[in-house]
């Protein structure tokens, strides 16, 4: 698709620095729209700036920036079509473990700053009769152990995406959700370093509680990422829920993530438990899946 500069639309991409973001705002700037591109450093600004990319800095964390970004979107002639709510960090850490400062900075970034940017944009998207691509995750649906955090925002994301769009729909604003597996991108190794920085600042007590359960996560992110699907087919997909002329509500990228998704409708709490400790075992190192396996054995002999 291709559009003139008297019918060019804008898209703003929120978190383009790398990964999906990135992909997503080459993506669309290919397919003729003009992509307001948010990014956090003059570097990313320099490294994504190009035809139809034009980068805007932008912590979604912080209101002058998110003010400047409605401000830029205000005075430009063109209708806001789309604003993609991609941003986000990943915190991997037991519940008990993590510090409720980490807790209040993963939901500041993966959901308050959403939340904020669609406030901000929302006039110009009820004007355009746009939309609001909201980035979510598989662990929107199904959470983790270790994924407290991050899957809260994810599960909140969704919840306030479903309101959303109950609230715009009447008025011509389409409200998507979006929920990769894994995608090959920095962010899984950004979230194995930090789960490895706060399981090295966890007390003796959760080091032997958690200390396995973290090695095996990370284990199981890594495979996960190395087996995901590229950015760039994530963010055809994403490019999809921005085009398309009535989107669906939501979009899985990967069979990962369209598998999980079904199973969460099937299966009972307990037996997705069992699938995902099952799932999980091959991950742990040797001496505690052998523990762990021993555990299961007696418990299963218990209930026999």
């Amino acid at each position: 698709m291709t559009m003139s500069s008297e019918t060019q639309k804008l898209i703003v991409v929120t978190g383009a620095s790398t990964g999906m973001g990135a992909a997503t705002a080459r993506e669309l700037a290919r397919q003729g729209f003009h992509v307001l591109a948010g990014v956090r450093r003059e570097r990313d600004a320099d490294a994504i700036r190009s035809t139809g990319i034009e980068p805007v800095i932008l912590d979604i964390t912080e209101p002058e920036q998110v003010a400047a970004l409605a401000a830029r979107v205000a005075d430009d002639p063109r209708a806001l079509h789309a604003l993609v709510n991609n941003a986000g960090i990943q915190v991997n850490a037991p519940v008990e473990a993590l510090p409720i400062e980490q807790w209040r900075n993963v939901f500041e970034v993966n959901l308050f700053g959403h939340i904020a940017v669609t406030q901000a944009l929302l006039p110009a998207l009820l004007r355009s009769k746009g939309r609001v691509i909201n980035i979510s995750s598989v662990g929107g649906k199904v959470a983790m152990a270790t994924y407290g955090a991050y899957a809260g925002t994810k599960f909140a994301l969704e919840a306030v995406s479903d309101s959303l769009r109950r609230e715009v729909a009447p008025l011509g604003v389409h409200v998507v959700v979006v929920e990769p597996g894994g995608v090959r991108t920095e962010m899984a190794a950004r979230g194995i370093a930090t789960a490895n920085t706060l399981a090295a600042n966890m007390t003796p007590e959760h080091d032997e509680r958690y200390g396995s359960l973290v090695q095996a996560n990370n284990k199981f992110m890594a495979s996960g990422t190395d087996s995901g699907v590229t950015a760039d087919a994530a963010a055809r997909v994403i490019a999809k829920a921005v085009t398309a002329r009535t989107p669906r509500t939501r979009y899985t990228v990967g069979r990962d993530a369209a598998l999980v998704t079904r199973l969460t409708r099937m299966l009972s709490d307990r037996t997705l438990d069992r699938v995902l400790a099952v799932n999980l075992r091959r991950h742990y190192p040797k001496e505690a899946s052998a523990s762990r396996g021993q555990l299961a054995g007696q418990a299963a002999h218990s209930h026999g």
